[in-house]
């Protein structure tokens, strides 16, 4: 008859355990380096705002319309009416967002603001 197997050989399960943990080691200083570079945007009150700045003032509505100086602004003349008014208004932007409003529109107008050159974005409710 033949003599039972009692013992479990780990060895095996070791040198797995030892090559994931070099692997682990190798590529965790890797996933640093990714990201993006984000800057969140500043959040302002609307009693702080001060009536002499010259701030551009945008809305966000409840249905994801943009309203500027009283007058709705199609999503693909955002960009046109920001770059045409930037320079009346140094100080920044001002995006008064309604509670309802999507997120994608409020990013679609810091987006525009940005790739024109505004520097200054900041969200009020």
């Amino acid at each position: 008859m033949r003599d039972s197997f009692n013992e479990i050989n780990i060895t095996p399960l070791t040198d797995i355990f030892l090559v994931l943990l070099i692997i682990m080691m190798v590529i965790a200083p890797l996933l640093d380096q990714q990201g993006l570079n984000l800057a969140v945007p500043e959040i302002v009150k609307q009693e702080d705002i001060v009536k002499d700045s010259k701030i551009m003032n945008f809305s966000v509505t409840d249905d994801n319309k943009f309203i500027f100086d009283g007058k709705e602004i199609a999503a693909a003349d955002l960009e046109s009416t920001v770059s045409q008014h930037v320079k009346d208004y140094p100080d920044g932007l001002l995006i008064q967002v309604d509670d309802n409003a999507e997120h994608g529109s409020v990013v679609k107008l810091m987006d525009s603001a940005r790739n024109v050159g505004v520097t200054s974005i900041s969200l009020s409710r």
